[in-house]
């Protein structure tokens, strides 16, 4: 009962948010290779194109999150992710990075204020919303010093990360573009993280049912446990807008919990959260087109590392799931569409005749 009632207020929503706004669908993408290398504006050019044309995907995904503002092995370049978005209008979420030791944001402002005064009203037509912060209230938790997540950042301190980058954008291109924060669902229903959600114009949240090792999190129960850390990360918002700024199923990895890492797993998940729950429906960034951390074992991607338009799986969501129609057909689901599309037309002029 308490999935159900869960899940009509999660219904509830998704509704009125599909009707008020378009909704965006792509994936993250960080400034730097598993080996710490920069990536470059090709390097971003060719997963801006890989990601509209994968096989199979259920509506177009053209759109990515970024972590940084700043170009890797730079002080305050703006990262080259820029100019390959605008070359391939794809849309972007910008990221500001506000972890550090001392955290300070100063470089990252400057990137984007540069970005700003090079790129103008280009910049403006590609750029969503601006995150500042990503998971750094995860990291500055219990849990996330236990886990060994890395340094985080005070929420009293992201509010005001938050109100500079509002000073920052004031009188520019970006001015009406919201601002928020990225972080885990455990992080946005902690009451002491309040000051943050006060300060933000909407909620990023990273749910990974995978990762929820207290909840006997088998792949089966993946939905219901997303729906849950969902919806209560709905209920602490106050209102305002909530985005899902990652989640997925790693493909290879070791197991966590009740939690087994596979390529079938990761295809189930997609279709069950995925096109059950959010693409066409929420603003979502799966985690991730390829893979990039170095320091996770858990492999994520949707595609190779060589960027091929073949996914790792297919990607075509069930008849029914309510998600956007499939693109980029490719010939062997070609003939199952078709054969979808003829029972239709026999059921429609049978219905005609009757």
């Amino acid at each position: 009962m308490m999935i159900a009632s869960g899940m009509l207020i999660y219904s509830t929503l998704l509704a009125g948010s599909a009707s008020a706004q378009k909704i965006y669908q792509g994936f993250n993408t960080g400034n730097t290779f598993p080996d710490n290398s920069s990536k470059e504006e090709s390097d971003f050019r060719k997963e801006f194109t890989t990601a509209p044309k994968l096989q199979d995907s259920p509506g177009v995904f053209n759109s990515f999150r970024l972590y940084t503002t700043i170009q890797a092995k730079t002080e305050a370049v703006p990262i080259s992710a820029i100019p390959a978005a605008i070359k391939t209008n794809t849309s972007l979420l910008l990221g500001i990075w506000c972890s550090g030791s001392p955290p300070d944001i100063t470089n990252e402002l400057s990137a984007l204020k540069a970005a700003i005064d090079t790129y103008g009203a280009d910049l403006a037509s590609i750029v969503i919303a601006i995150s500042v912060g990503s998971e750094d209230l995860y990291r500055n938790s219990r849990s996330g010093n236990k886990n060994g997540a890395g340094i985080g950042t005070q929420p009293q301190l992201i509010a005001q990360f938050i109100k500079k980058t509002r000073t920052a954008v004031r009188g520019t291109v970006l001015a009406d573009k919201p601002i928020g924060h990225v972080d885990t669902w455990s992080a946005w229903t902690n009451a002491s993280n309040s000051a943050v959600i006060d300060a933000t114009d909407f909620l990023g949240v990273d749910i990974y049912p995978f990762f929820e090792a207290d909840k006997d999190n088998t792949l089966d129960r993946a939905p219901d446990i997303f729906d849950t850390l969902w919806n209560r990360t709905v209920h602490a918002s106050r209102g305002k807008p909530v985005w899902v700024t990652e989640t997925g199923w790693p493909y290879s990895g070791d197991d966590w919990g009740a939690a087994s890492a596979s390529a079938d797993a990761q295809a189930q998940y997609w279709r069950a959260v995925g096109c059950g729950r959010l693409f066409g429906r929420v603003n979502t960034w799966w985690y991730t087109l390829r893979d990039a951390n170095a320091e996770s074992e858990e492999k994520f991607a949707v595609a190779g590392d060589e960027l091929r338009t073949t996914p790792r799986f297919n990607l075509t969501c069930p008849p029914g799931s309510g998600a956007p129609a499939t693109v980029n057909v490719s010939s062997g689901a070609g003939v199952v569409g078709a054969s979808w599309l003829l029972v239709s037309l026999i059921v429609a002029i049978g219905f005609l005749l009757v």
